[in-house]
């Protein structure tokens, strides 16, 4: 059997890189299937849609799926299993990444199931596989006959030395200031993620629009494999839906001057959700006398009354600048925060900011407590590190509990984002931060960077700045052209709304970002408006956050952990753990601390972590006895622990001592040495001598008497050396 024959397109890169899209030659009874390589790294992505939408599905079960294989890297898993698992939180990042992006793109009413499935299977380091990872699902489906408004892609972009790039590797990204994914159509941006270390609004949509260059090409490439396959038109037929136009203009006619009514009176979410919900149970009141037309009517009503809903909101926003709640455009909720609420955390916040608030904690540990990533693309330590949960009593409601979804990841993932470009480098601890969303009405994830923020300072944590976060809305008129940006939006104005754009930075800059465009054609004259009353926004709460607390706390809480951190050389490492591990597990019983010691390149890091001062002060004492290192021409004050007749034995730390000759005692010459056992001495290390003992020496220490005038030198003194002063001189020669 001879190899299908593959259609292939290349695409280059500004760098001169090329990316390859391929297909026909794998998964071939999938819809659509592609590899797409660059470099040794390739994808491949594949895609399948049910003909028919299961009865009763009124969306789309849309299912993004990424994985990594670990053989792409030439890696065997590390866990018990030894074979991939569940996935882990950066392949869910990528997942969410491609499937805020392609959602959008499918029509509104194709309800079929559709599942797109994309698996590394080939790693380079030169090429992170997440940023492919766009392109190649949207070409696996361009190439189909699935109803898409695609093509789309997505692009990284990052910033180094002032210079903008796309898709780099995993060492340039480390030091970049800018890190966006910017997902896109040809015409349109539809998705923003990243972060930045304090940029400013301009230079983010300099990042933008340099990415959405790069996606254009990425799309046109696809377009032109398409018509390379021949089978993405026409697209198929499909009829999810069935409608009644009587149903829809009554309800719009009966409902939408209440709506609008409801929604122009201020009111809480919950007030204001059962006001909604008289109007639409007052319209369907009419048909109660006629059961069988009552279930006819209901689902329809259900579907146009959320239509009504929407628009009448949209209206009244664009007509009077009034919103659900009767604030202006402009205007932030009311805000309030407290810290140090809880106490047996090392830090706490409640941050409050209208129906939205979240209970944060910060808890402080050392290296022994950092999360371990192992992936195929890095293997390493992460020292802070936040995780973000959303309860369902937060909105009143009451469902099953599944462990942590995609959007808790998604969210948690963000707010990290935002506050890890102002923890400082030197910080010795390992950070978790955690944040329970209590109650939302929006922007959860905007009030977790604010009690993020304040937990940190409670806790002490030396952050350089304070960060603060606001989610940003849009509401747009096809018809009148017109459109008004919404700050600090409520969970009506998302869901209703036409973008979802969540800003976090410091009063220098932005730290990171994340939005979600649910319309076409979005200008980037509306995305700097955007941009610019996100910034008036932030600095509005970040005021409010410095009101509770300016600035971190001088120490850390007297129940949290002190670290001391050490450097002591590599070859010291054995002695200090011991044989098994006994000298520093007793080592860590006896001063109450916790130890824990790790090698980088020629030396050894030592964190010292414990509740007491002076017990941590005992640990660094002992470790240092065990790893002394006497340096030459350095003073010492050492105990004499044997006395013979031609010196003293000094020592100077547990393990460690030196003779100090009887001629090195004094300018004089002794005919006794005059110390005991137990006495203190302080002594000068002069070096090794040709059999690599220790060579000490007090009289240097001492001021040199005066040679007599006409006398000769008194016996037993040397000739000084005219040369180098008298404290450098070799000791040995006047033995």
């Amino acid at each position: 059997m001879s190899i299908p024959q593959a259609f292939t397109e290349t695409i280059t890169l500004a760098d001169g890189r090329e990316i390859t899209i391929e297909t026909g030659k794998l998964a071939k009874q999938a819809d659509g299937s592609v590899v797409v390589k660059c470099g040794g790294t390739m994808l491949l992505a594949t895609v399948v849609a049910n003909k028919e939408a299961n009865p009763g599905v009124d969306f789309l079960p849309l299912t993004v799926d990424y994985r990594e294989k670990f053989y792409a890297g030439g890696r065997i898993p590390g866990n018990f299993f030894r074979r991939e698992a569940k996935p882990s939180d950066d392949e869910v990042l990528t997942m969410r990444l491609v499937d805020r992006v392609l959602r959008p793109l499918f029509p509104e009413d194709f309800h079929a199931e559709v599942q797109v499935m994309i698996s590394l299977i080939s790693y380079d380091k030169a090429v992170m596989p997440e940023a492919l990872a766009g392109l190649a699902a949207s070409a696996a489906i361009a190439i189909t006959d699935i109803p898409f408004d695609g093509p789309m892609s997505e692009a990284r972009v990052v910033r180094i030395d002032g210079e903008l790039s796309i898709n780099p590797s995993y060492e340039n990204l480390l030091k970049s200031d800018i890190d966006i994914m910017v997902g896109a159509t040809k015409d349109s941006i539809v998705m923003v993620e990243g972060e930045m270390k304090e940029i400013s609004e301009q230079e983010m949509l300099e990042a933008i629009n340099f990415a959405h260059a790069e996606i254009k090409k990425q799309i046109e490439a696809q377009e032109r494999l398409a018509e390379k396959v021949g089978k993405s038109f026409p697209k198929r037929e499909y009829s999810h839906e069935v409608h009644d136009e009587a149903i829809r203009e009554k309800v719009w006619n009966e409902c939408y001057n209440k709506v609008y009514e409801v929604a122009k009176t201020p009111s809480n979410k919950e007030e204001r959700g059962e006001k909604f919900k008289a109007v639409l149970d007052e319209f369907l009141a009419q048909y109660v006398d006629n059961a069988e037309e009552l279930e006819r009517v209901t689902p329809f009503a259900k579907v146009y009354y959320h239509d009504v809903e929407k628009e009448a909101m949209r209206q009244m926003i664009l007509e009077e600048n009034i919103r659900l709640d009767g604030r202006d455009p402009k205007t932030i909720r009311p805000i309030w925060s407290e810290i140090d609420y809880l106490p047996g955390a090392h830090g706490s916040a409640i941050f409050t900011r209208g129906e939205t608030q979240s209970l944060t904690a910060v808890t402080l540990g050392s290296i022994k407590d950092a999360n371990m990533i192992d992936s195929v693309i890095t293997q390493h330590d992460e020292k802070f590190f936040l995780h973000y949960n959303f309860p369902p009593f937060s909105t009143g409601e009451a469902r099953p509990l599944r462990g942590t979804s995609r959007r808790e990841v998604g969210h948690g993932n963000l707010a990290q984002r935002a506050l890890t470009a102002v923890i400082p480098a030197e910080n010795p601890y390992t950070i978790r931060i955690v944040s329970d969303i209590l109650e939302s009405n929006g922007s959860s994830s905007m009030a977790t960077v604010c009690a993020g923020t304040l937990a940190l300072m409670d806790a002490g944590v030396k952050i350089t700045k304070p960060v603060s976060g606001i989610a940003m809305g849009l509401i747009t008129d096809k018809k009148s052209g017109k459109w008004t940006v919404l700050s600090d939006i409520l969970g009506d104005e998302d869901h209703l709304g036409d973008m979802d754009f969540k800003v976090t930075g410091t009063a220098d800059g932005i730290t990171a970002c994340q939005m979600d465009i649910k319309i076409q054609g979005l200008s980037m004259d509306i995305m700097e408006k955007a941009l610019m009353q996100a910034k008036d926004g932030r600095l509005h709460i970040l005021n409010k956050i410095t009101e509770t607390i300016s600035e971190p706390r001088a120490d850390v809480k007297p129940h949290a952990p002190k670290m001391v951190v050490m450097e002591i050389p590599k070859d010291f490492i054995g002695a200090v753990i011991g044989p098994g591990g006994k000298i520093i597990q007793q080592l860590q019983k006896d001063t109450e601390t916790v130890i824990a010691i790790e090698e980088q390149g020629e030396i050894g890091r030592i964190e010292i972590a414990g509740t007491d001062r002076a017990k941590i002060n005992e640990a660094v004492a002992k470790i240092n006895e065990i790893t002394f290192v006497p340096v030459v021409g350095e003073i010492y004050k050492g105990k004499v622990v044997k006395v013979m007749d031609f010196g003293a034995f000094v020592q100077l730390a547990k393990g460690t001592e030196g003779l100090l000759h009887i001629s090195e005692i004094e300018w004089k010459r002794l005919d006794k040495v005059p110390y005991k056992e137990g006495d203190e001495v302080e002594v000068k290390f002069m070096g090794y001598d040709d059999r690599k003992k220790m060579k000490l020496s007090r009289k240097v220490l001492l001021p040199r008497p005066p040679k007599p005038e006409g006398k000769p030198r008194p016996e037993g003194q040397s000739k000084p050396n005219t040369e180098q002063p008298a404290e450098n001189q070799n000791p040995s020669a006047e033995v």
